[in-house]
């Protein structure tokens, strides 16, 4: 086990023992160790003590907490990373507008690289979809190929936005027709399969400002995403390179039916995953966690590359500091 999910209402949580004891009504319903844990997700009216917050960041152990009907998540972060040099670099980085360019510009071509590759496998498993898929790939490549000709955040955010309607295009040809997805739409999600992306791309996203955080970097001072209050930037840049592995498990949610449109319901607050739904997505998503979080890591452990370079030059000019 990496992850907890507890979603459930009265539920108490204490630390025993290096241990976190459920409680019920006062009474003692079950144990999970702290040890094998990296990350906590909380739904519902749930109550912990300090203790437990404590030693849950000890062992580096993220807590998130999902509030509302939409799942809006805060961010209980364990210990930072002790290297401030980092994250010195990295906000360097964030006030030179061709590095932010140069790094935004690697990110979105993985993230078409991926959507091409993943695009690529299921033609070949599904011959009915093999058209839509091809031609969404033909133009995915040509946005690929424009993305070195982009002379400003700007113009590669009409690039990426341009083919994300492509690959949305794509996408829906291989959706069960009965989820009712003909595009991509958010605040709220408008059915089943929108609420599913959404509602993984608020985990991973949630994952990813943990990872950098831990790894010593600020999650809200990004490269692509630029400065925004309130939004963990950095965290939003790498999102966008992990979105292909997101999406591969919520087609395979509904295409192996683990989830169906009965396990959704539809408001005015949009398109929501009942309480039973999100019992099977969450053990879902445990399972496929590790591909999600090595694809995170790999992220994380490039971001630090490309940063550590910027460590090693020197912080201000050699011949001011002679003159000095």
């Amino acid at each position: 086990m990496t992850s907890l999910f507890v979603d459930r209402r009265a539920v108490q949580l204490e630390m025993e023992s290096g241990a976190i004891v459920f409680r019920e009504n006062g009474e003692r319903i079950g144990t999970v160790p702290i040890a094998p844990l990296t990350r906590v997700f909380l739904r519902g009216d749930v109550q912990l003590t300090a203790a437990l917050l404590g030693k849950l960041g000890e062992h580096g152990v993220g807590v998130v907490v999902l509030s509302g009907r939409q799942g809006k998540p805060s961010l209980l972060l364990a210990r930072p990373h002790n290297d401030a040099a980092r994250r010195v670099a990295q906000i360097r980085q964030s006030f030179d507008t061709g590095a932010c360019l140069a790094f935004a510009q690697e990110l979105i071509g993985r993230k078409l690289a991926r959507q091409i590759e993943w695009f690529d496998a299921l033609r070949g498993q599904d011959m009915q979809a093999r058209y839509e898929l091809t031609h969404a790939m033909q133009l995915l490549k040509e946005h690929l190929a424009r993305l070195p000709r982009a002379a400003s955040l700007g113009s590669l955010r009409g690039i990426e936005g341009s083919a994300a309607a492509c690959y949305f295009d794509g996408l829906k040809a291989v959706v069960p027709d009965s989820l009712h997805f003909k595009n991509r739409n958010r605040r709220p999600p408008k059915d089943p399969f929108n609420a599913l992306l959404s509602l993984t791309y608020t985990l991973a996203h949630a994952e990813l400002a943990i990872a950098l955080y831990g790894a010593g970097f600020d999650p809200y001072v990004g490269f692509y995403h630029q400065l925004d209050f309130g939004r963990e930037s950095l965290a939003s840049d790498l999102l966008e390179a992990v979105r292909p592995l997101a999406d591969r498990f919520c087609l395979r949610l509904v295409r192996k039916q683990t989830l169906t449109q009965d396990n959704f319901s539809t408001t005015a607050s949009g398109c929501l995953l009942g309480k039973a739904g999100r019992a099977r997505y969450y053990a879902a998503y445990e399972e496929y966690s590790e591909v999600l979080r090595a694809g995170i890591q790999a992220e994380v452990e490039a971001l630090a590359e490309r940063i550590g370079h910027a460590i090693e030059a020197p912080p201000f000019d050699a011949d001011e500091e002679t003159a000095t």
